[in-house]
């Protein structure tokens, strides 16, 4: 079955290409932001539960034929899969959600936007990618950025090592995926799009599956409420399934290095969501982390200009 596509009139065009854009950037702020409203109300592991699985059940009909024509592949590296589970959907998870319960959405927002960043580094360290001296300023500005949120902007918490919990958990999640995606590339011959979403997901369903039973018994239930239900629903449909779907149609129409920056302006719709819907306050620090990670992560992450001879060479 074909993924629903979008209006002719919507396909095409600068004005359809910035409008994806800005709302694929707004929907990835959906997270930390729901997230946060019911961190007190819905356990955090049953809510990367449900969200995961709801997102499989949504996307299933248009995946199960990638899933399908690849099940053997994807029966021969289940361990693979189940360890992007534990990193994408329960460290980037489930531990961002018990941050989400010690901090502000703001702040979760804006140290996860790092990840670029961070996978840059860890390229280069892991894998031997190049990086370039920008990129080395970019990385450290963004990393400054973190330091400044983690520390309320004050210095002296370097000092005592007095730093939240909850933004210690969000860094860890942020890390996590930024490991998590670099074993994505190094997964060979990519599937369709669809279907490894799926597939992730559902292996993240897989690995969450015990510590939510335990949760469930031990801690407290996830509770059945309409609030509750349209939390999750809002999150696996909003923040997951049309975030990738928006994403990818942003990349088609405007190129990957382009569409790639939407992640920087997802902290501005999470801080001003935040300040409009949970009454966060917006600090001085906030300002500090806004202009170190954000010029930050663009300077590591936008690639380079090629030289002019190149280029036109190219379309020669």
């Amino acid at each position: 079955m074909p993924l629903p596509t979008l209006p002719l009139s919507l396909r095409s065009g600068p004005l359809a290409a910035y409008g994806l854009y800005l709302i694929g950037s707004a929907l990835m702020a959906a997270n930390p932001v729901i997230g946060r409203a019911v961190a007190h109300v819905v356990p955090p592991i049953g809510m990367a539960f449900w969200r995961w699985l709801v997102a499989f059940l949504i996307v299933l009909p248009f995946a199960l034929p990638g899933l399908l024509a690849h099940r053997h592949r994807l029966r021969r590296q289940w361990r693979h899969y189940l360890l992007l589970g534990v990193l994408g959907q329960g460290i980037s998870g489930a531990i961002v959600y018990y941050g989400l319960e010690r901090t502000s959405a703001t702040n979760a927002s804006l140290i996860y936007a790092t990840s670029p960043a961070m996978i840059l580094a860890l390229a280069a360290v892991w894998l031997g990618d190049a990086i370039r001296p920008r990129q080395v300023i970019g990385i450290l500005l963004a990393m400054a950025g973190v330091l400044a949120i983690l520390t309320r902007g004050d210095a002296e918490a370097l000092l005592h090592l007095s730093f939240n919990v909850g933004d210690l958990l969000v860094l860890a999640g942020a890390v996590s995926w930024s490991v998590y995606t670099i074993l994505l590339r190094q997964s060979g011959t990519p599937l369709p799009v669809v279907t490894a979403f799926a597939a992730n997901a559902f292996a993240g369903v897989l690995v969450l599956a015990p510590f939510y039973a335990w949760e469930t018994v031990a801690v407290r239930p996830v509770p059945v409420s309409a609030s509750t239900i349209l939390s999750i629903v809002a999150v696996a449909l909003f923040a997951s399934v049309l975030a990738l779907l928006t994403y990818q149609k942003t990349i088609a129409m405007m190129g990957a290095a382009r569409a790639s920056t939407a992640l920087y302006v997802s902290p501005l719709w999470a801080a001003l969501a935040s300040w409009l819907l949970l009454a966060e306050p917006l600090q001085g620090f906030h300002l500090i982390g806004v202009l170190l990670v954000l010029p930050g992560v663009t300077l590591a992450t936008l690639p380079a200009r090629r030289p002019a001879a190149e280029a036109a060479a190219e379309t020669a």
